[in-house]
């Protein structure tokens, strides 16, 4: 019997790992992608017009086909109507999504710590603290969201629950006029949303979601997408894309300001102090820790009674999407 040494053991163990993770590479690399065209969702049109902004759409090898949703929930519709391959969303409306019955499967993430999603309060409003929230009314936009999750965390933060302020779910769209109109007293958004809100409206930061929001941004696909190997390839590479597209924004930080400000028809001021939610972007592994805070984020979700039922949310993450 020949023996091993211990040091030797993970140096090969380790050496078949950036084989394996190689192999994968080349193998996605060497998928003929002329053919192929894959079906994007995109919030509010950011991703496109970002990637463009960049110069990272000039030279893709596959055809893409848009379709732009307000928010999570209608993206996330779209993913388990399989009208989309792919799509964008935190990870709090996709585990909504998952324990809906939607069959996707998370295959990457980027994180930028909790910031992005805030709980906004109109100019001069009272509303000082978070327990200046009780009694009054929140909407938290669209059920299960990520400012859905923040709210509810802040209140848990404040010492408070849902029963003791008023919930009023809507649209984007809708929420914004009932934000303007004075007929909610804060506002829990995201993106620009958030960005036109204050630029325009001169909102208030009450809270913003670091310490409640795990801050991930996942890119989720259909279990259909994922059984096909060309769309397999062209899902690693727009990946890519994204995760080069973060490494614009931090490195550009005035070309950034400049797209997102004509993106958000808002000045560059305003943009400028919610620059650093984008800056702070950074990919992370699809690993153990990372199934844990999805896991997590389902019990939030079951503990406010947003969900029911068990999940194992280890079996919806897609590990063989490379990290370059």
């Amino acid at each position: 019997m020949t023996l091993i040494s211990r040091r030797l053991f993970s140096s090969l163990l380790g050496g078949l790992a950036v084989l394996g993770i190689t192999g994968m590479a080349a193998a996605h690399a060497a998928e003929d992608l002329s053919k192929v065209t894959l079906r994007v969702g995109d919030q509010t049109g950011a991703t496109r017009a970002k990637l463009e902004a960049a110069g990272l759409l000039n030279d893709v090898p596959y055809k893409i086909e848009w379709s732009v949703f307000p928010a999570a929930v209608n993206l996330h519709e779209a993913l388990k109507a399989d009208a989309v391959d792919i799509g964008q969303a935190a990870d709090s409306p996709t585990v909504s999504a998952i324990a809906g019955g939607s069959k996707i499967k998370v295959v990457a993430n980027f994180s930028n710590g909790g910031l992005g999603s805030s709980i906004l309060v109109p100019a001069g409003s009272p509303i000082k603290s978070l327990a200046d929230l009780k009694g009054k009314t929140i909407s938290p936009t669209t059920r299960g969201s990520v400012a859905h999750y923040l709210t509810l965390g802040a209140l848990k933060k404040a010492g408070l629950t849902a029963n003791d302020v008023k919930l009023a779910f809507l649209t984007p769209a809708d929420a914004s006029a009932a934000f303007q109109a004075g007929s909610i007293d804060a506002w829990g958004t995201w993106g620009v949303y958030k960005a036109r809100t204050i630029g325009t409206l001169n909102a208030t930061e009450l809270v913003d979601g670091q310490g409640i929001n795990t801050g991930n941004f996942v890119v989720s696909a259909t279990n259909n997408a994922l059984a096909d190997s060309g769309k397999v390839a062209a899902i690693a590479d727009f990946v890519s894309r994204v995760d080069r597209g973060y490494d614009w924004s931090r490195n550009n930080k005035d070309a950034y300001i400049a797209f997102y400000a004509g993106f958000a028809k808002q000045d560059k001021e305003t943009i400028e102090k919610i620059y650093p939610d984008e800056a702070a972007y950074k990919r992370q592994p699809i690993d153990e820790a990372f199934v844990a805070s999805l896991q997590t984020v389902f019990e939030t979700w079951k503990e406010a009674g947003v969900l029911t039922g068990s999940l194992n949310l280890g079996d919806y993450v897609y590990r063989d999407i490379p990290i370059n």
